[in-house]
C-alpha cells in the first residue's frame, strides 16, 4: 500500500516527494494550503500529527506515522531498500553524505532562518546580533560553495538524498527569507540549475506546488511572503 504525504505548500515537505519522485516510490499526495502563513487546520487535525506540521507521512503498511523532514527521509530510504540515493560505509563519498544529509537541517536550514528571523525583526541595524548571524549564513553558503567546487553533488559525482535534503533551504526557503543572492557562490548557482533539470524535481514540484514560481536561479524574491502577510500577496506566483 502506498505511503500517505501530507504536503503543505511552499514548505520544506517538498523534500519528501522528491525523495519518492527519484526513488519511484508510490503515494498518496494529500496537498495543504498556508493559512495563511502558518499550518492549516486540516493539516493539525489530521491524526498522529501532534505538532500540526509538514511534512507528515502516513504508513498503512507497518502502521505508523511519521513527521520531521529527515526522519522521514531516512525512513522511506530504508523502507524501500533502493539504495542509489545513499551511500554505505566504505563507499567513496560516504562521509562525506552523511555529513552533508544532515548538515541541511543541522547547519545551513538554522542559518537561514536565523538570518530571516532577524531581516523581519525591529532590531536596530547596527545592532551587533544582525553581523553574527549573517556571517554565519555567509560562512554557510560559502561552505556548501566550497564543496560543490570539485564536486557536481554534495556527496561527489552521485546525486543523493543529502542533495534532496538541501534543495528546500537554497531555494524555496527564500520566499521568507533571507532574500540573498547566490551571486558570490558560482558554485551553488551551477548546482541549482542542475537541480533544476532533474525530471525527479521538475515532478515534485509540479505535483506538490504546481502554482509556484521556482527559485532555482541566482537572485531571490522581490519581497517574502512574511512581508506581505503570507500566501494571498503572490510574490511566490508564476
Amino acid at each position: 500500500m502506498a505511503l500517505t504525504i501530507h504536503h503543505m505548500e511552499i514548505s520544506q515537505s517538498e523534500r519528501i516527494l522528491f525523495l519518492c519522485q527519484e526513488l519511484g516510490v508510490p503515494y498518496t499526495l494529500v496537498r495543504h494550503k498556508r493559512a495563511p502563513m502558518l499550518s492549516p487546520e486540516s493539516l493539525k487535525s489530521v491524526s498522529g500529527n501532534h505538532t500540526g506540521k509538514a511534512p507528515f507521512i502516513e504508513d498503512p503498511d507497518n502502521n505508523i506515522t511519521l513527521s520531521e523532514s529527515g526522519a522521514i527521509c531516512e525512513y522511506i530510504l530504508a523502507k524501500s531498500g533502493d539504495t542509489k540515493l545513499t551511500k554505505k560505509y566504505g563507499d567513496r563519498g560516504y562521509a562525506d553524505y552523511v555529513y552533508w544529509f544532515h548538515y541541511a537541517n543541522g547547519g545551513l536550514q538554522p542559518a537561514m532562518m536565523g538570518e530571516m528571523f532577524l531581516m523581519h525583526s525591529v532590531l536596530p541595524e547596527d545592532d551587533p546580533t544582525r553581523a553574527w548571524v549573517h556571517q554565519r549564513l555567509v560562512d554557510a553558503l560559502k561552505h556548501i560553495d566550497e564543496q560543490l567546487r570539485d564536486n557536481k553533488w554534495l556527496a561527489g559525482e552521485d546525486f543523493t538524498a543529502a542533495d534532496v535534503m538541501t534543495v528546500y533551504s537554497l531555494t524555496t526557503q527564500r520566499y521568507f527569507g533571507p532574500n540573498i543572492s547566490y551571486s558570490e557562490f558560482p558554485n551553488i548557482g551551477r548546482y541549482l540549475g542542475d537541480i533544476a533539470q532533474r525530471p525527479g524535481y521538475k515532478k515534485a514540484m509540479e505535483k506538490g506546488d504546481p502554482e509556484m514560481k521556482l527559485l532555482v536561479g541566482v537572485e531571490g524574491p522581490e519581497t517574502t511572503i512574511i512581508r506581505q502577510g503570507g500566501i494571498d500577496g503572490g510574490v511566490w506566483k508564476k
